[in-house]
C-alpha cells in the first residue's frame, strides 16, 4: 500500500473516532444486552471479532451482557451421545437426559468458549447460567416438552455486582425451577427476559438476516411495535421472525427502550448500531 493511501486510511479512521463521540457519550453506562448466535459463533475468527467489539463497548463505558445459544452444538453432542430426541409438533421434547447435555453444552462448551475469547481481547468476562444466583428462575412452559421453561422471576443484582466491577457477563440460558429442577430456556426469550429485568437501554438480537423486512422487501430501519403486530397480522412478517419479533415487543413492554434486530454477519454489527448514525438492523421502539 502507498504510503498517500495509508495516511489517507489513517485520517478516515479519526474523523471516524470524531464521528462517533456524541454516541460513546450517549452510551456511557448504558446496559447493552447482547444476544449472540448463528454465524457470530461459527468460527473462530468471527467470535474474535466478535469479542473485541464487545471489549470497546465495555471500554467506552457501556456495560454489555452476552447471551447465547448453543443449538447446533447441543445436536451434534447428542447424535455423538446416541441420544434419541422426541418431537411434539416440530419441537425437541427435553427430557431428564436431554438436558443434562443441554447443561453441559451451553454452560461449559460454549460458554467458555466466548468467555475465553472476551478474555482473550484483554475484557474481564465471567460466565454464568441463569441458574447462578437464582438469576432466571422459571415454570414449565408445557409438560409435553419436558423441561423447557418460561421465565417467571428475574433475579439481576448479580450482574449489577458484575457492572461494579467492570466485568462482562456472558450467560447460558438455563433456569432454575422452583422445586431445583433446570430447565432449557430458548436463547431469544432469556436474553429478553434478562433485559427487561435489568431496564436494558438496548437489546441487540444478532441473527442471520439483515432485519425485518416490510413489503417491499427492503429491511425497515426503525418501526413502532404496532407495525410491528400490523406486519405480523398481513403475514409479511412469518417463519422464524415471528419470534424475534415477539421477543422484542416482549422486552419493549418489560421497560427495554428499544430493540434491534440485526445481522450478525456484518463485521462489527454492534459498533456500527451503537456508534454512528447510520445504525445496523432494524430498531423497534414502543408507540
Amino acid at each position: 500500500m502507498k504510503k498517500q493511501d495509508m495516511n489517507r486510511d489513517w485520517i478516515a479512521t479519526a474523523r471516524t473516532l470524531s464521528q462517533a463521540l456524541p454516541y460513546l457519550q450517549r452510551y456511557t453506562g448504558a446496559i447493552v444486552v447482547i444476544k449472540l448466535g448463528g454465524h457470530a459463533m461459527g468460527s473462530d475468527e468471527a467470535m474474535d471479532d466478535f469479542a473485541r467489539d464487545v471489549v470497546l463497548m465495555r471500554q467506552v463505558g457501556v456495560n454489555p451482557v452476552v447471551v447465547h445459544g448453543g443449538g447446533p452444538m447441543i445436536n451434534a453432542m447428542l447424535d455423538k451421545l446416541d441420544i434419541q430426541s422426541e418431537f411434539v409438533n416440530g419441537k425437541r421434547v427435553t427430557d431428564a437426559a436431554t438436558v443434562e447435555v443441554v447443561e453441559m453444552v451451553l454452560s461449559g462448551v460454549v460458554n467458555k468458549r466466548i468467555v475465553q475469547a472476551i478474555n482473550r481481547q484483554g475484557g474481564k468476562a465471567v460466565g454464568l447460567s441463569g441458574k447462578d444466583a437464582n438469576l432466571m428462575v422459571c415454570e414449565q412452559t408445557n409438560p409435553d416438552l419436558g423441561f423447557v421453561g418460561t421465565p417467571s422471576e428475574m433475579n439481576p443484582d448479580v450482574l449489577h455486582d458484575l457492572f461494579a466491577n467492570d466485568t462482562i457477563p456472558v450467560i447460558a440460558p438455563l433456569g432454575a425451577g422452583k422445586d431445583g429442577e433446570t430447565f432449557n430456556v430458548n436463547g431469544d426469550n432469556a436474553a429478553g427476559a434478562i433485559a427487561a429485568a435489568l431496564k436494558a437501554d438496548r437489546l441487540l438480537l444478532l441473527t442471520d438476516v439483515a432485519g425485518v423486512k416490510g413489503t417491499s422487501g427492503d429491511v425497515m430501519t426503525e418501526l413502532k411495535a404496532q407495525q410491528i403486530r400490523d406486519l405480523t397480522a398481513s403475514g409479511v412478517i412469518a417463519g422464524g421472525m415471528i419470534p424475534k419479533t415477539e421477543t422484542a415487543l416482549n422486552a419493549i413492554d418489560g421497560g427495554v427502550r428499544a430493540v434491534v434486530i440485526l445481522d450478525g454477519r456484518a463485521p462489527n454489527a454492534c459498533l456500527l448500531e451503537l456508534f454512528t448514525e447510520h445504525g445496523a438492523g432494524s430498531l423497534i421502539r414502543a408507540d
